[in-house]
């Protein structure tokens, strides 16, 4: 993507913090020679590969997961919040609108995960993830012959990361004066995505 120094970040901690705060992604690869798009939740290993490894699954009737024998790099889309920026909330002028963002683009070659064991681990990883935040967690102690029909439904696969590119564009070629005004003005607003972007922003103005 194209990524002007001011706007990028290449630590590794934050960009995975990054990617686990925002894990609902999109997997892109080349299917049948044209682009191919499957929106997935994503946990990572931090642990496995310099960069990590993404670990996921796929609806079997997806045709995408076939893709994957060729051996070819996908990319995979990490989306955080996004607001429209008004030249009215700049002390400079004259100024033209634009749009503040985050994201986290990874690359890697997607291998499909065999292993019947492997596989309802991290099944159960994401579930407990996921259900971590209830007051009663939901449990996979499904009977056995139900959770085998269900994960033969699906494909596991993981990509261990070989690029990553991290961009925030949070107002940072702007004067210190002019970010303090728009992220003061996203943190009023009534929209989610607007105030995500200034909590963003309020973490880069300090650094």
């Amino acid at each position: 993507m194209y990524l002007p120094k001011s706007f990028q970040t290449e630590d590794l901690v934050e960009l995975h913090g990054f990617m686990q705060a925002y894990n609902f992604a999109t997997l892109i690869t080349q299917h049948a020679g044209a682009p191919f798009a499957s929106h997935l939740p994503f946990m990572l290993d931090a642990e496995r590969g310099p960069q990590g490894t993404l670990l996921a699954h796929l609806a079997r009737a997806n045709p995408q997961w076939r893709d994957f024998a060729t051996g070819g790099e996908a990319l995979v889309i990490f989306q955080g919040p996004h607001a429209y920026i008004s030249p009215s909330w700049y002390a400079t002028h004259p100024s033209v609108p634009t749009w503040n963002y985050a994201v986290v683009h990874a690359y890697g070659i997607p291998r499909i995960v065999e292993d019947h064991d492997t596989l309802h681990h991290m099944l159960a990883r994401l579930v407990d993830t996921h259900e971590a935040g209830f007051t009663q967690p939901w449990r996979m102690d499904l009977p056995p012959d139900y959770l085998d029909k269900m994960m033969r439904a699906v494909v596991g696969f993981e990509i261990e990361i070989t690029r990553l590119e991290g961009k925030l564009k949070l107002s940072q070629n702007r004067s210190e004066q002019d970010q303090h005004q728009v992220a003061e003005a996203l943190g009023q607003s009534e929209h989610p995505l607007d105030r995500g972007v200034a909590e963003l922003m309020s973490g880069a103005v300090r650094r």
